[in-house]
C-alpha cells in the first residue's frame, strides 16, 4: 500500500500541486459555513434525542434561530480573517483563530439566552446544542484544514517538492528558524524535529515538535527516517568545530543547511532566501580574528592606496577592507581587463562615494608603472600581483622571474625612489625550502626586498618599509582546488585528488587579507611575517565530504582518482609555526619568520642576471642560477632535478 502512495506522489498527477494557485478567500469561506451549518444541525438532532420534553421557543423559528448563529459565526470569521490563510499552510495560529471565532460567538449567544430567559422566560437555544455545536464545529473545522494540509504535504514531500528537515540547536536562533519555518507560506522545507547534544533532549517539545538526542543510535534509526537535510543554527555553528562535528550528519548522507547570523535577521527572524547549503568553506573556517582596526585606520585614512593584482582574489578582497578605513584614493592595478572591469562595476555600485582610480598596467613594464607612481604618489603599496600556479610556473620558469622577481624588483625599486611610506609584499608559504619555480622565484622576490631594506638602513634611508607576509592556499582563490572540484562533482566525477597522502592549509579569503593588513600595519621594516594557517587538512578528504556536501555518496556516485603529484608539488607544506624559527608579536596569529640574511649588493648582481636569463627565455639557465641564489631549493618530481646532482 505505502508503495501505491508513493508511486501516486511521485506521478504527474500530483507533480503540479505545488503550482496550483490558492482557493479563492470566498469559497473557503462558503465551505467553512457549509461545515458550521451541518454542525448546528447535527447539534440539535443530539440535544432533540437528550430532552424529550421540549421547550417553548416560539420566540423564534426554527430557521431564524438557525440564522441568527451562522450570522454571527460569519461576523467572528470576518473578524478574525480565518478565512484568509492557504489551507494547505495552516498552523497553529490557524487553530486559534478558528478557536476564537467560535467560542465568542457561542459565549456572545449564551448570554443573549440566559438574559432573555430571566426577561422572558423563554430560551433560544438549548445550553447542549450550543455547546455541541462549539465542538463539532471548531473540530470540523480544524480537520478540514489538517486533512488538506496533510494530503498537500504527503504528496509534495513524495514528489520531492517539500524537503523535511530538522533544526540542530535549541536556543533561541533554532525558533527563530522554526517560526519561519512553520509560518512561511510557499516553504519548500517542512520541519519534523530538533536536534541537541542534551541526553535529556528527548523528554523535551519545542512548539510541538519533538526534540531527539544526537548520536549515531538516533540518526541511523530515526533521523535518516524523517528527514533529508539539517539545518545547523548559527548559535550551534559558533558553539561547534564545523570541520569535524558535522561529519556525523555528511557520513548518513544527510544535507546540511545553515543560516546567517542573528544580527541581519529580519524581524527577528530569517528569511527563507537566507537559508542555504552549507559551504566547504564555513566547514573549514576557523574562529573569528580580531584585528587592531583603530592602528590600522591611523594609518591609513585619507591616504593614497596602490594595490597591485587588484583584480585577482587576494588583491580584490584588500580592496573591500581597505575601503572601511576611509582612505582618499585606492588606485587599482592590474593586466586583466575583464576582472578588472567586473571589479570596476562591483565597486562603483557598493561604494559610490570612494574614490577609485582603474590603471591597466603590468608590472614588468617600469615605464608604465614609474608613470603610474609618480602620477598618483601612493602612501602605501600592497603588492599583490603574481604567477601562483605551481605546474604552469614549472613549465614557464622565465615568466615565473619576469612577473614574481622583475615585477617586485621594480615596484620596489619605484617605493623607494617616490618615498612609498610602506610596501606590503604577499608571499606564499611554498617559498619556504621550495621545491618549485613558484616558490622559489616568491623566495627570491622576498630576498630582494629583504636586502634592499637593510641597505637603506644601512645608508639612513628609511622612508619606505618593507614587510612581506607568507600564508598557505586560500579557499576559493581563483584556480584553487575548491572550485575545481565544485566543477568536477558538477560534472558527474571524477574528482581528481594528485595523491593519496596529500595535505595542505588553508584559510579563507578575508581572513588571509586582514592579517595582511594587520602584519602592514604593525610591521617596523625587514620582517617576513607568518600566519598560523591552523590545522593541516587531507586533501582526499577534503574531497570526500565536498561530493557529501553536494549530496552524493563519495567513491560510489562520484568517483575519485588519483593521477600523480604534478611536477614541483610536494605532498606537504613546511610548518610556518616552530618556535626554533618564528618569534612571536603582539598577535597570537602572526609571527615573525627567522631567516637567512642577504647582501644586497652581491645578491642583486645576481638577481639581474637571472632577469638577462628570462629575458632570453633561458629555461634550464635561469632555474640553475635561481638554485645559486636559494640553495635550499631542491626540484620535486620535475625536470629540473637534474640540476640537484
Amino acid at each position: 500500500m505505502k508503495e501505491k502512495f508513493n508511486f501516486l506522489g511521485g506521478s504527474d498527477i500530483f507533480s503540479h500541486l505545488n503550482n496550483l494557485k490558492y482557493i479563492p478567500r470566498w469559497i473557503v469561506l462558503f465551505v467553512d459555513i457549509l461545515i458550521c451549518l451541518i454542525s448546528y444541525n447535527i447539534s440539535c438532532y443530539i440535544s432533540s434525542r437528550l430532552y424529550t420534553n421540549a421547550l417553548d421557543f416560539r420566540i423564534f423559528s426554527t430557521f431564524q434561530r438557525m440564522g441568527i448563529i451562522i450570522f454571527l459565526q460569519i461576523l467572528f470569521f470576518w473578524l478574525f480573517r480565518t478565512y484568509s490563510g492557504v489551507l494547505r499552510y495552516s498552523g497553529y495560529v490557524d487553530a486559534v483563530k478558528l478557536l476564537f471565532a467560535v467560542s465568542i460567538n457561542v459565549v456572545l449567544i449564551s448570554i443573549a439566552n440566559f438574559i432573555i430567559y430571566f426577561t422572558l422566560n423563554k430560551f433560544i437555544f438549548y445550553y447542549s446544542t450550543l455547546l455541541f455545536y462549539a465542538i463539532l464545529s471548531f473540530l470540523l473545522l480544524f480537520i478540514l484544514r489538517l486533512v488538506v494540509k496533510t494530503i498537500y504535504d504527503f504528496f509534495t514531500q513524495n514528489s520531492g517538492q517539500i524537503i523535511p528537515v530538522m533544526i540542530y540547536g535549541t536556543q533561541s536562533a533554532a525558533i527563530g528558524i522554526a517560526r519561519m519555518l512553520l509560518t512561511l507560506q510557499d516553504n519548500k522545507y517542512k520541519l519534523v524535529g530538533f536536534i541537541d547534544d542534551d541526553k535529556n533532549a528527548s523528554e523535551r517539545l519545542i512548539m510541538g515538535i519533538k526534540v531527539y538526542h544526537l548520536n549515531e543510535n538516533t540518526i541511523k534509526k530515526i533521523i535518516i527516517n524523517k528527514a533529508k537535510a539539517i539545518i545547523v543554527s548559527p548559535n550551534k555553528m559558533n558553539q561547534i568545530n564545523p570541520n569535524t562535528d558535522l561529519d556525523i550528519f555528511l557520513n548518513n548522507n544527510l544535507s546540511v543547511l545553515t543560516s546567517p547570523p542573528m544580527s541581519i535577521w529580519q524581524n527577528d527572524m530569517p528569511t527563507m532566501k537566507q537559508i542555504k547549503s552549507i559551504q566547504i568553506e564555513d566547514l573549514l573556517e576557523r574562529p573569528k580574528i580580531d584585528i587592531s582596526n583603530e592602528n590600522i585606520a591611523h594609518q591609513l585614512k585619507s591616504k593614497v592606496i596602490l594595490i597591485t593584482g587588484a583584480a585577482g582574489s587576494i588583491g580584490s578582497e584588500i580592496v573591500r577592507q581597505i575601503i572601511q578605513y576611509q582612505p582618499n584614493l585606492i588606485i587599482l592595478l592590474d593586466q586583466a581587463e575583464s576582472p578588472m572591469h567586473i571589479l570596476k562595476l562591483e565597486l562603483e555600485e557598493q561604494y559610490p562615494d570612494q574614490n577609485f582610480s582603474v590603471f591597466l598596467g603590468d608590472i614588468r613594464n617600469k615605464e608604465r608603472m614609474e608613470y603610474l607612481i609618480e602620477m598618483f604618489r601612493p602612501d602605501f603599496i600592497y603588492h599583490a600581483a603574481a604567477y601562483k600556479h605551481v605546474p604552469l610556473m614549472e613549465d614557464n620558469p622565465v615568466e615565473s622571474i619576469q612577473v614574481n622577481v622583475n615585477g617586485t624588483k621594480i615596484m620596489a625599486d619605484l617605493a623607494v625612489k617616490y618615498k612609498v611610506q610602506r610596501f606590503v609584499m604577499i608571499s606564499t608559504d611554498k617559498a619556504v625550502n621550495p621545491t618549485n619555480v613558484m616558490g622559489a622565484s616568491k623566495r627570491i622576490a622576498e630576498i630582494y626586498v629583504q636586502s634592499l631594506y637593510r641597505k637603506l638602513l644601512a645608508e639612513g634611508k628609511t622612508s619606505t618599509k618593507f614587510i612581506t607576509t607568507r600564508f598557505g592556499n586560500v579557499l576559493g582563490s581563483n584556480g584553487s582546488v575548491i572550485p575545481r572540484f565544485k566543477s568536477q562533482i558538477e560534472k558527474g566525477g571524477p574528482v581528481t585528488v594528485t595523491h593519496p597522502e596529500i595535505i595542505r592549509y588553508f584559510m579563507t579569503i578575508p581572513e588571509a587579507c586582514m592579517l595582511v593588513l594587520e602584519a602592514g600595519a604593525m610591521g617596523k621594516g625587514g620582517e617576513i611575517f607568518i600566519f598560523d594557517m591552523g590545522s593541516p587538512v587531507k586533501i582526499v578528504n577534503l574531497a570526500r565530504k565536498m561530493i557529501r556536501l553536494a549530496g552524493f555518496i563519495p567513491e560510489v556516485e562520484i568517483g575519485i582518482e588519483f593521477t600523480g603529484l604534478r611536477p614541483g608539488e610536494k605532498l606537504y607544506e613546511e610548518l610556518l609555526n616552530q618556535k626554533e624559527i618564528t618569534t612571536q608579536t603582539h598577535h597570537p596569529k602572526i609571527m615573525i619568520a627567522k631567516v637567512q640574511e642577504y647582501d644586497y649588493d652581491s645578491v642583486s648582481i645576481q638577481i639581474d642576471e637571472l632577469i638577462q636569463y628570462s629575458f632570453k627565455c633561458k629555461n634550464f639557465l635561469t632555474v640553475s642560477l635561481m638554485k645559486k641564489i636559494v640553495p635550499e631549493f631542491l626540484s620535486k618530481n620535475s625536470q629540473y632535478e637534474r640540476l640537484d646532482v
